[in-house]
Parts: C-alpha cells; structure tokens; sequence
C-alpha cells in the first residue's frame, strides 16, 4: 500500500526548522481515499516493518519518496528522496 503525505506537524511549531523532529503526518491513500494522520513512529513502521510506502508529490507531478534514516544520536526519522537526492520537501507541506 502507498500513501501521499498531505500534511506534517511538529510539536514546538517550528514547522520550517529542519532540526525539529516532525511529529505527525497526515496521508491519504489516493486508491482507497482512505485518510488519516500518523505519527513519525507509526510512519517508520509502515515503512520498514510492513512493506509500505509513502510519498509527497509536487505541483508538477514529480514524486518523491519517503525514506527512513537514523540520526548520529540513533533516533529514526524521515525525509524524501527524489532521483537519487535526499530532500526536505516534506517541510513545504501545509502544517496538520
């Protein structure tokens, strides 16, 4: 299963800081309709635990992947890959 990442929230608000964690994401899967918000936890195991994937998509159509990464302090989160570089283009979504 995919699902479209729609929207984030970070807990101190900062939403364009790139070293605050994002808390939650709000999805919808484009297929079902289905929708719904997780949070990053929730999100890295949907990804690596139950084969799933997500993603954000620009104005364009261009798609670009989520990916789980492990910060030097070993705390899991996530960010988007589009062609081959690793982005921020979660940050440019709307706040949940």
């Amino acid at each position: 299963m995919a699902v479209k990442i729609t929207c984030i929230t970070k807990d101190n608000g900062n939403h364009m800081n790139p070293h605050e964690a994002i808390t939650n994401l709000g999805w919808v899967n484009e297929e079902t309709r289905a929708i719904g918000t997780s949070t990053r936890e929730q999100m890295i195991e949907f990804i690596e635990k139950q084969g799933g994937s997500a993603y954000t998509r620009d104005g364009y159509g261009g798609v670009a992947y989520l990916i789980v990464k492990t910060s030097s302090y070993e705390n899991k989160y996530v960010k988007t890959i589009a062609d081959g570089v690793e982005s921020d283009n979660l940050l440019f979504l709307a706040e949940c």
